[in-house]
C-alpha cells in the first residue's frame, strides 16, 4: 500500500485483524494469541480501532490469499458486519496475495510491515529519522507496485497512506530506484558524520551506554530519570524513534554518554532494520548495553529474546551488557524466582527505585576487563601509538630517548597488542 504525508486529522478507521497460525510460523499456539494482542495494540497505536479479530489455522500459508479463499471471504463478511474499512494481517503479505485480498474483499489490506512502517512515518521528528523511514517504506513498495494502482483509486488519507506520497508512486520503477539510490547516499552520509562522532568520542575518554529493550519497556523513562533528558515518555508502542544522547556522571571519577534507542518488536520489518542501520549500528560501536525488561509483563522472557535476536543481528551480541528489569514494583510474584540478581539490577525507572544500584552495576560493567598500563613505545612503532589513540583511553604521554612512554587504559583486546610494550603495570 501506499503512504502519503498525511498531517491533517483524520477519522479513526475500523480495522479487522487477521492472523494465521501454522507450523512454519509457530507450534505455539498461545505465542500466536501474544501477537494477535500485540497487532491489536500496533493498530491502536497507529489509529485504528480493532472491531473483530480472526486467526486461522492451517498446515501452510495459501499462496494465492495467505488463508485461504474461504477464510478470506469470511474475512470480508466480518467487515461488513462491523462496518470495517480496514484489514490487518499479523503476518508479511506477498504483493499477489495483498491484491488478491484487496480485489476479493473491497477493502485496504495492510500487512504486519506496513502497519509499522506507518507508525514509523508518524514517529520521526529528525531528518534522519525521515530519510531513514522513507527508505525503509520505498524498499517496502517497490516490489508491491503492480497492485497499487487499484488500491490508490480507494484511498482516503488512512492508515497505510503516511510517506512518499501518491504522486511519487504513480512514478515507474525508475524513479523509485533513482530515490532509494538517493536516499542511500544522504544515509551514508549520515553514517559518515556519526563515525566522526564516535572518534571525537573516544578523544573525549567517554563510555557510550546504549539503551535497548523491548518497545515500550521503560527505555525514555529510565534516560529521563538518569539524566533529566525531558524526553516525552508515553504508555505506547515506538514512542521514541529517534535516537536520544544525554551526559551522565555516574560517579566521582566516571562520566558516561547514555544513549536511548528505538524499541524493538517482534517481526520487526527487515526494511526497517537495514535502513535504520545508521542509527542502529551505533549499538555495535557501544561500550556497554543495558538491556531494560518490563517484568510486569507476562511475555516479558520473550520480548528479552526477541531484543537478543535483534541485537545478534546487528553484531552487537558481545559488547558487555546489564539487565535492567523494570517495573519490578509491579511484577507478579511468581516472577520474582526467574529474575537473576547476578545478571542484573531490579529498578523502577519511573519512581526511581533501584536507580543507585543501577549506577554502581554500570560503572562495575564498564571496569571489567580494563588493564591500567605503562608502555614505551618505539619510535619505530609509530602504528602502535596510533592503535592507542583509537582504541585506548591515554592518561598520559611522555617522550625518552628509547621511545614515546604512554599511560593507559586498554581493554582485553588492546592489552594483548600492546603487551610487549609493557614497563610497569598496576
Amino acid at each position: 500500500m501506499p503512504f502519503t504525508n498525511q498531517t491533517e486529522e483524520k477519522q479513526i478507521e475500523r480495522a479487522v485483524l487477521v492472523g494465521l497460525s501454522c507450523p512454519s510460523f509457530n507450534a505455539d499456539q498461545d505465542a500466536d494469541e501474544r501477537t494477535m494482542d500485540e497487532l491489536r495494540a500496533l493498530a491502536e497505536t497507529a489509529g485504528a480501532e480493532a472491531v473483530a479479530m480472526t486467526l486461522q489455522r492451517r498446515p501452510a500459508p495459501d499462496a494465492r490469499t495467505f488463508i485461504g479463499e474461504g477464510k478470506a471471504e469470511e474475512v470480508k463478511q466480518l467487515a461488513e458486519m462491523n462496518d470495517a474499512s480496514l484489514i490487518l494481517f499479523d503476518n508479511e503479505l506477498s504483493p499477489s496475495q495483498m491484491s488478491n485480498l484487496e480485489e476479493l474483499t473491497g477493502r485496504t489490506v495492510l500487512d504486519r510491515s506496513a502497519l509499522i512502517l506507518d507508525i514509523f512515518a508518524q514517529r520521526a521528528r529528525t531528518g534522519e529519522g525521515k530519510l531513514q523511514v522513507e527508505l525503509a517504506q520505498y524498499q517496502y513498495i517497490l516490489p508491491r507496485l503492480a497492485g497499487m494502482g487499484k488500491a490508490m483509486s480507494r484511498l482516503g488519507g488512512g492508515i497505510g497512506t503516511r510517506g512518499p506520497g501518491e504522486s511519487k508512486l504513480e512514478s515507474d520503477r525508475r524513479h523509485i530506484r533513482s530515490r532509494i539510490d538517493k536516499l542511500r547516499r544522504d544515509l551514508e552520509q549520515v553514517r559518515q558524520v556519526r563515525s566522526v562522532q564516535r572518534r571525537q568520542r573516544k578523544k573525549a575518554e567517554l563510555p557510550l551506554v546504549a539503551i535497548v529493550g523491548y518497545t515500550n519497556a521503560g527505555k525514555s523513562t529510565l534516560l529521563n530519570t538518569l539524566t533529566g533528558a525531558g524526553i516525552e515518555a508515553n504508555d505506547r508502542l515506538f514512542d521514541t524513534l529517534d535516537p536520544t544522547t544525554r551526559k551522565k556522571r555516574i560517579s566521582d571519577t566516571q562520566e558516561i554518554l547514555l544513549s536511548d534507542t528505538v524499541g524493538f518488536i517482534r517481526k520487526l520489518p527487515h526494511h526497517l532494520v537495514s535502513a535504520f542501520k545508521a542509527t542502529l549500528e551505533e549499538l555495535a560501536y557501544a561500550d556497554l548495553l543495558l538491556h531494560v525488561v518490563d517484568v510486569s509483563d507476562e511475555n516479558w522472557q520473550i520480548h528479552a529474546q526477541t531484543v537478543d535476536k535483534v541485537v545478534a543481528q546487528l553484531g552487537a551480541q558481545d559488547i558487555p551488557r546489564v539487565m535492567v528489569y523494570n517495573k519490578a514494583d509491579k511484577c507478579d510474584p511468581d516472577v520474582i524466582p526467574f529474575i537473576r540478581p547476578d545478571e542484573g539490577v531490579k529498578i523502577s525507572a519511573k519512581s526511581g527505585e533501584g536507580v543507585d544500584d543501577l549506577l554502581t552495576a554500570i560503572e562495575k560493567a564498564l571496569g571489567k576487563g580494563k588493564h591500567k598500563v605503562k608502555l614505551c613505545i618505539p619510535y619505530s612503532d609509530g602504528a602502535v601509538l596510533d592503535m592507542l589513540h583509537r582504541e585506548a583511553q591515554i592518561d598520559s604521554t611522555d617522550y625518552a630517548a628509547e621511545g614515546t612512554i604512554v599511560e593507559a587504559v586498554v581493554d582485553d583486546k588492546t592489552y594483548g597488542r600492546v603487551s610487549t610494550y609493557i614497563m610497569d603495570n598496576e
